[in-house]
């Protein structure tokens, strides 16, 4: 299901179950014109019940709420054109609750200090695919001022 974090993941998931269904024609292609217009008809019949599929499955793993506020479009492309616009214009607000989550985080002492240390880095990571990428002393600095006084 689409959320607010995880549109990059959900998008390559997507591509790959129309590409593997062979229904990606609707996602590569731009709207056929007209038989008359087209000499290319096989390509024009594949693509309706292509992109209806396309459409349909991509509606389905959209949060409702989301859904009745793109409710104009009906064809996958213009669809995954909209969400794709939605969800990336949201990345500078994605960067600024990851750095301060991670420059607000502390170790409390309880669970293990390798998996606190994994989450830090994991939202680095997460900080680096939206182009805020951070030193390695600085990660190095955030742990070392992290844990409570006993480790010291």
């Amino acid at each position: 299901m689409l959320n607010r974090t995880n549109f990059k993941a959900w998008k390559e998931v997507v591509e790959i179950i129309f590409c593997c269904m062979d229904l990606d024609l609707a996602l590569r292609a731009e709207k056929p014109t007209s038989a008359l217009e087209n000499p290319n008809e096989d390509k024009a019949e594949k693509s309706e019940p292509s992109n209806r599929m396309c459409f349909m499955i991509m509606k389905r793993s959209v949060l409702k709420a989301f859904r009745g506020s793109i409710s104009k479009i009906h064809n996958a492309k213009g669809f995954l054109d909209i969400v794709e616009q939605y969800f990336t214009s949201n990345e500078e607000v994605d960067a600024s609750s990851f750095f301060a989550k991670l420059i607000s985080m502390r170790y409390k002492g309880k669970g293990n200090i390798r998996e606190y240390i994994m989450e830090m880095l994991n939202l680095a990571s997460k900080l680096k695919a939206l182009k805020l990428e951070l030193s390695d002393d600085l990660h190095v600095h955030l742990v070392l001022i992290s844990p409570p006084t006993h480790f010291e």
